[in-house]
């Protein structure tokens, strides 16, 4: 077995000097941002938005569009810290709170280990076969997952192949078939729905659900900790300083072990480490902003007007995921079932990917948060990252199982409850990153004015609407 093993740098974080290295060509970084825009697809946008939409029609599109442009704004900060500093932002945050590794892994582990995603999947699944009952053809998606994860030469490259094939299949389908069955008068509602005009409200239909409003803006991209990641996937594309870290390998391949350091390197801080840091700075936003915001607020509203050109006002939209089913039986109706059961195998297809990506996104912030913690108490041990991202993988899928077992398996219950709490998650990691950045980064390579504020924006529209949503439903 092939077993990669980290050995603490607390005492040698000092260590050698880095060349910052020179930014490379837009069209070859392109990656990291396909991973973190699917895993928001199985959450926000094909589930918890189109289910707004298809119960209150259109008006609330703003929400999507505003919500996946905070997380621009905040994966940028998070991916800021990783181009500087060659190391998640995990690692930083771990020197400045001590309790902060035990946050990440139980704020981690509650969060999204409720298996809302892949009992969505399953759901959708076995509607196709006429099987109503889902909950072990999910529990069985779930060891599948941890097949496909405890194999490959590394996880991130078969994440990032996986994840880049079903985003450049299913959004032009999804395209198609929005373009098809949408009316112009569909689009004009959706223009006004951007700005927050509806069918009779302003902003927010009368009777909704403000957690479920909620859930589905902290959803609009991955949400919760799972920004953070970005931070591990710019280390290990080996952008910036990150040119000089490590992956984590696959789990069941052969091979000779191997030591793994978390902590980053050190460059020489001069004019042109500066000017190499503002090329990739230029280029990662350009990266995100295309792939992520655009290509992400394009699925989602494209997504939303497919629920609103088939469902909205159909009859049982506000049961769970019933919608989607609709959705198919109505495409199938309208241009042949074919196509409808085409719409159906992408969407759960969409959902699993999703459900996969989340799990080994929450992995690896667990894996590395228990390594930080062990390397910080015993100066000198060794941790197996690769054994750790693998326990917390199959412990995951354990505790699915377990609630699938005492029949909590409803998709859309499971999906808010993790969105409500991921949201409070947000809350907390947008102020330590913003933190971290003005404590561990000099000037040169600080948010500027501008981003300081939206982000002092963001923090506290989330503070605001996390609380109130808490108060209400205590």
């Amino acid at each position: 077995m092939h077993r990669k093993s980290i050995k603490t740098q607390d005492s040698a974080i000092v260590a050698d000097v880095k060349e910052f290295p020179e930014a490379i060509p837009l069209k070859k970084i392109l990656g990291p941002s396909f991973v973190i825009l699917a895993l928001g697809l199985g959450s926000g946008e094909v589930i918890l938005w189109p289910y707004l939409v298809s119960n209150y029609g259109l008006g609330i599109a703003w929400g999507a569009i505003v919500g996946i442009t905070f997380q621009f704004f905040i994966n940028m900060e998070i991916e800021r810290y990783a181009l500087v500093k060659g190391e998640s932002v995990f690692v930083g945050i771990g020197r400045l709170v001590r309790w902060a590794p035990y946050w990440f892994i139980v704020s981690t582990f509650i969060g999204f280990g409720l298996p809302g995603i892949v009992a969505a999947s399953a759901q959708v699944l076995t509607a196709l076969i006429g099987v109503e009952q889902y909950r072990w053809a999910a529990a069985l998606l779930l060891v599948v997952i941890g097949v496909i994860l405890s194999s490959g030469k590394t996880v991130y490259d078969r994440m990032e192949a996986l994840t880049k094939t079903i985003l450049l299949i299913g959004v032009p389908f999804i395209f198609a078939l929005a373009v098809v069955l949408s009316t112009p008068s569909t689009w004009a509602a959706l223009v006004g729905g951007v700005v927050g005009r509806g069918e009779g409200f302003w902003f927010l239909p009368p009777g909704v659900a403000l957690a479920t409003f909620m859930a589905a803006f902290a959803y609009s991209g991955a949400g919760g900790n799972l920004n953070l990641t970005q931070s591990i996937y710019i280390k290990e594309k080996g952008y910036g300083m990150g040119q000089y870290s490590q992956k984590i390998a696959g789990l069941v391949r052969g091979g000779q072990q191997q030591s793994i350091r978390l902590h980053g390197h050190q460059f020489e801080e001069n004019a042109i480490s500066i000017a190499r840091f503002r090329r990739w700075w230029k280029v990662i936003n350009h990266e995100h902003a295309i792939v992520f915001l655009a290509i992400g607020a394009f699925s989602m509203l494209l997504l939303m007007v497919l629920a609103y050109s088939t469902a909205f006002g159909a009859t049982g939209n506000a049961q769970g995921i019933r919608f989607v089913l609709t959705e198919g039986q109505i495409i199938g109706n309208r241009l042949s079932p074919i196509v409808g059961i085409l719409f159906l195998v992408a969407v759960s297809v969409m959902l699993f990917q999703t459900q996969l990506g989340v799990m080994d996104s929450t992995s690896r912030i667990m894996a590395e948060n228990v390594a930080i913690h062990a390397l910080r108490r015993k100066n000198g041990t060794t941790v197996h990252l690769s054994k750790l991202y693998s326990f917390f993988v199959w412990a995951q899928i354990v505790f699915g199982i377990l609630l699938f077992t005492f029949n909590i398996y409803e998709p859309k219950s499971l999906i808010v409850l993790g969105a409500v709490l991921n949201a409070i998650a947000m809350t907390v990691h947008i102020a330590l990153v913003s933190w971290l950045n003005h404590k561990a980064l000099s000037r040169a390579f600080q948010p500027s004015r501008v981003r300081k504020t939206i982000i002092a924006i963001i923090f506290l529209f989330f503070s605001f609407f996390s609380g109130f949503v808490l108060w209400n439903t205590l």
